[in-house]
């Protein structure tokens, strides 16, 4: 059995991967989380959690949010961690500025995780069109949803229901993407 080892962040991150891998996983993939305490923990420790990792047949992926950082200089910095780490062929993946963004990206999700009416019209509104340009998606989302979004039970509810296609961040769906093509699904 293959197993990928998604290396997050955060808490919350876990909650939302949780609730998206079954539906894009085969059987015969595994998966696991090594999940850090913010991005300097995880910048920290990477290098030494991905050397030591043993398991024969194990890919890995390592996610963290952009946050007000250059994008490409998180993602050049993340790859040569990995590299540091003898894992260069580790998919790093970088969530336009912060994981809301996501969220913000499917609207008919976080209406149906949170259970809050009339959410998934606003999709075609001009900040909900293209969320991963939004300066602090955390701050839209709770703004948004009157303070019922939190980071973990919220990333716990919505998670399931994120549409694998058609949600408007670019970074999920290239998140997405490059999962199917490490689980030989594309």
């Amino acid at each position: 059995m293959r197993t990928i080892v998604f290396c997050l962040e955060e808490p919350s991150a876990r909650e939302m991967m949780e609730g998206v891998l079954p539906r894009i996983l085969p059987d015969d993939v595994e998966f696991r989380f090594i999940v850090f305490q913010g991005k300097q923990d995880l910048e920290k420790q990477l290098v030494r959690r991905l050397r030591l990792w043993k398991t024969p047949d194990t890919c890995f992926v390592v996610m963290r949010d952009q946050d007000a950082a250059d994008c490409r200089n998180v993602k050049n910095k993340l790859v040569g961690l990995c590299r540091k780490a003898g894992r260069p062929e580790t998919l790093v993946r970088v969530a336009c500025r912060e994981l809301e963004s996501f969220y913000l990206g499917d609207l008919q999700a976080v209406e149906a995780g949170l259970q809050i009416n009339r959410l998934a019209h606003r999709q075609g509104s001009k900040n909900f069109r293209d969320p991963d340009q939004l300066a602090n998606p955390s701050q839209e989302l709770k703004r948004l949803t009157r303070n019922s979004y939190q980071k973990i039970a919220g990333s716990r509810a919505i998670g399931p229901h994120l549409r694998l296609e058609g949600n408007r961040s670019k970074s999920f769906s290239v998140l997405i993407a490059g999962i199917q093509q490490l689980a030989g699904k594309q």
